[in-house]
């Protein structure tokens, strides 16, 4: 077993690790944590010595189960284990948090909130402990429906990934955007709002970087497609230079089909996106999920243009991937299925249990599944989970 990983899972408001083993592709649950509500994202330092916990009672999501109890909350990491103790004293927010980062040297860290639309920053000590919240200068317009916040490795631009919302039969659309800011020292100014057609018809969930060109990698989820913007010095480039679809059947199916997470493979070649299914239809009396693709889309990526060609799809093994990590040597992949669900098998239905799938990447960037992990998440979501290097 590996002593120099860590993976950490999600349950409702419990955080449980699990020691890792890369080359053999297997976990093993260790310990757990309880913090005072659902966790919603988690975090480290830049150092590894700390974990940010976002916790809320509300319900995800545009559900109307409105909580009191908000927190971020800081773990020391114990560099041996990765067991986690907590840490000074938790922030109180305002709201659910949907998505926290911290900068490139871990001095401050953001959370942002979709309902209502806020970005707020905290102060970061040296031991890692939480301090205040960090006034703004300027004013921050945080768009419609905020889902991540992400700061450069260079920590000159912070970028807030606002995804819109899909039209209904009661109300119009709301337009997405990316809101790009220069940083400095927890200040967010000069704000530029990246939003092809007015955002209309642009739905960004999450974005990763590429570790050594100035390409932003966007996942598109309403829209179920990959974007690609290119960095100029301080800046983005107002129209994406590549988009291509991430699903397999564009438009086959009425059922809600999302994009998801995405991240870029260590070695900058490949990147990686996240297809989400959850809607259900009804088979022998019951419902099970319907024709929606639970898979991950693989892309490679041309290293002198940026461009993603997509190699392959892979089958997630379970329903509603919502996160999903890659080893820092990058060989292994692992999956977290937010819920489980009834699936129809033939003439019969067969229940799938939330869980993690395990996955060896190989050298042309494809996924091989290997083994999956169910996991008893009883009336709860598996919300995040994430690899950590200690």
């Amino acid at each position: 077993m590996s002593n120099t990983l860590a993976l950490y899972a999600a349950v409702g408001p419990v955080l449980t690790r699990y020691q890792i083993d890369v080359d053999a592709a297997t976990l093993q649950a260790q310990e757990s944590v309880t913090l005072p509500a659902n966790i919603h994202y988690v975090v480290p330092h830049a150092a590894r010595h700390t974990l940010y916990v976002a916790t809320s009672d509300s319900s995800s999501g545009s559900g109307n189960i409105v909580g009191k109890t908000h927190h971020l909350s800081a773990f020391r990491i114990d560099p041996a284990s990765g067991k986690l103790t907590p840490h000074g004293t938790p922030a109180a927010l305002p709201t659910r948090p949907i998505h926290i980062t911290t900068d490139a040297d871990s001095t401050c860290i953001f959370v942002a909130f979709n309902r209502p639309s806020l970005l707020l920053g905290f102060a970061i000590h040296a031991d890692g402990t939480l301090g205040g919240e960090i006034k703004q200068n300027d004013t921050v317009d945080t768009g419609i429906f905020p889902h991540q916040i992400r700061v450069t490795a260079d920590n000159k631009l912070a970028i807030l990934v606002t995804r819109g919302n899909d039209a209904t039969k009661d109300k119009p659309e709301d337009p997405g955007a990316l809101k790009v800011f220069h940083y400095n020292n927890g200040q967010l100014g000069s704000e530029v709002s990246i939003a092809p057609n007015k955002g209309y018809g642009f739905g960004p969930r999450h974005l990763d970087f590429h570790p050594d060109k100035p390409w932003v990698y966007v996942s598109l989820e309403r829209q179920n497609q990959l974007t690609v913007y290119k960095r100029e010095g301080d800046a983005l480039q107002a129209s994406p230079a590549w988009t291509v679809n991430t699903v397999k059947k564009p438009g086959k199916s009425g059922l809600r089909q999302m994009v998801g997470t995405v991240h870029v493979h260590p070695n900058g070649r490949y990147v990686y996106v996240a297809n989400r299914a959850d809607a259900t239809v009804e088979f022998a009396g019951q419902q099970v999920l319907g024709d929606g693709e639970n898979s991950f889309a693989c892309f490679a990526i041309d290293q002198n243009s940026g461009e993603p060609t997509l190699i392959g799809h892979a089958d997630t093994h379970g329903i509603h991937c919502r996160t999903f990590s890659i080893d820092p040597s990058g060989r292994l992949l692992v999956a977290a299925h937010i819920l489980g669900g009834n699936v129809r098998d033939g003439d019969r239905v067969r229940a799938v249990p939330a869980c993690l799938s395990l996955f060896r990447i190989g050298d042309d960037g494809l996924l091989t599944f290997v083994r999956k992990v169910d996991i008893d998440i009883g009336n709860k979501n598996m919300f995040w989970m994430g690899i950590v290097d200690l």
